[in-house]
């Protein structure tokens, strides 16, 4: 069986496991998430990526529907499961594979979700469609055939405060935009390329306002990868004025990113994808970050990562691999069979870990728990929150490096609210541990 086709059985067969920040879904691969907020609940509407029979992939992707899903809590995600599949497509192949970056607003108590798909009749790499549902999760009626005008990639909407839609798609140099007539299905007048965008492949344009001016954000492959960029207007259709990058591109073998930007509760936050399980660029995995603007409406540069989003309560096993900062150690996947998974290891004397926004409640908890393992003489774990050591847990031999075993203390302290919690590793020259997970309880 082809490695990766069985690594997507194993991520189906754990589809319940749950495994904290980055990414954000472990039991199948999405990428291109657009995140949106409807009736209080944040949504994210994501492209789907799979492994299929060699000859059918669309530039080594193979993308066939869609699913959606949404979160109160940034924590914990639902899965409202299929809402488009390439076969329900009436103008679509149905077997084209090449389902890519979708979007989703709201108008007037309908949900517009756009598309794009090869098409059956030939005309053009992808024409972009629409689906109509009354709740976001579904389900979708399919119009009988595309829009009419547009042909292109990635397609984004952005309804203006005055009720106007403008539609945004393009791959290539060229990204385009357009007004939508009143239906929403169809264009008003014709697409206009923007212009005096950085040159080189771009693709993926998110548009959102803000403080009346209009962000207009794009993937950008300039230096063998694609970063997410920006320009600013001060008119839906521009022009818009360059002002630099949002998020530097990745390093480790995964050439796309792409992205959305939605306020949720008062804070901003950047979507995007990454291939953290698979470490294949074909399967990839949403992610999402806290975003932030200076007093001068500039988005601030947005450093990935594992953390990710969302308070994390103490009443399950905090994945301490998916840390907000870390020194002196590294991150491997998990050697089980089942589990989509992280460790932290190679940790040595002096390494430590800080993992931030720990949910402590009213001051329940009274012992710590450390699933760890070591081949090795074991170590020391000094388990500080706020600057303040609250256990030392002795780490032991566990016969070797793969056999764990959970080590539990009392605290010293009462720790209360929300805190940012920090492992500092103790031990001698040599490497000490790994960590599995840490718990309160």
């Amino acid at each position: 069986m082809n490695k990766f086709l069985l690594l997507t059985c194993l991520i189906i067969l754990t589809s319940w496991h749950a495994f904290s920040q980055n990414p954000l879904v472990t039991h199948m691969f999405t990428a291109d998430p657009t995140a949106r907020v409807f009736n209080n609940k944040l949504y994210v509407f994501p492209s789907t990526d799979i492994v299929c029979e060699e000859g059918k992939s669309q530039n080594g992707f193979c993308m066939p529907s869609y699913n959606v899903f949404s979160t109160e809590d940034l924590t914990t995600w639902t899965d409202h499961g299929l809402i488009i599949d390439q076969t329900d497509v009436p103008w679509g192949k149905k077997d084209g594979f090449g389902m890519w970056a979708p979007d989703c607003v709201e108008k007037d108590g309908i949900y517009y979700y756009f598309f794009p798909a090869p098409p059956e009749d030939g005309k053009g790499f992808r024409r972009i469609g629409v689906a109509t549902a009354t709740s976001p999760e579904g389900p979708y009626t399919l119009e009988d055939n595309y829009i009419q005008g547009v042909e292109g990639i990635d397609p984004n909407v952005l309804i203006d405060d005055d009720g106007r839609a403008y539609l945004y798609y393009g791959g290539g140099e060229n990204l385009k935009a357009v007004e939508l007539n009143a239906d929403m299905k169809s264009i008003k007048g014709k697409p206009k390329t923007i212009e005096k965008l950085p040159t080189r492949y771009k693709e993926g344009s998110f548009v959102f306002k803000k403080n009346g001016i209009y962000y207009f954000t794009f993937p950008h492959d300039q230096s063998g990868s694609e970063e997410i960029s920006y320009a600013t207007g001060k008119n839906p259709m521009g022009p818009f004025e360059y002002q630099g990058i949002i998020m530097d591109r990745f390093k480790d073998g995964i050439w796309t990113n792409h992205h959305s930007i939605v306020e949720y509760k008062k804070q901003w936050f950047i979507f995007y994808h990454h291939h953290d399980i698979s470490n294949n660029q074909h399967l990839r995995s949403m992610r999402a970050d806290s975003l932030f603007f200076d007093n001068k409406g500039a988005i601030l540069k947005k450093e990935a990562t594992l953390r990710g989003i969302g308070i994390t309560k103490i009443d399950k096993p905090i994945q301490i691999d998916r840390y907000s900062k870390a020194h002196n150690l590294k991150v491997n996947r998990l050697k089980y069979a089942d589990v989509v998974g992280w460790q932290l290891d190679y940790i040595k004397n002096g390494s430590y870990v800080t993992y931030n926004s720990v949910d402590f409640g009213n001051g329940t908890a009274k012992n710590v728990i450390l699933k760890a393992s070591s081949g090795m003489q074991g170590g020391t774990v000094n388990v500080f929150v706020a600057n303040e050591l609250i256990a030392k847990i002795k780490v032991t031999n566990t016969g070797n490096w793969d056999n764990w075993k959970e080590f539990k203390v009392p605290l010293d302290k009462t720790v209360k609210g929300i805190q940012n919690i920090k492992l500092v590793f103790e031990g001698n020259d040599s490497y000490l541990m790994n960590v599995d997970w840490i718990k309160f309880d």
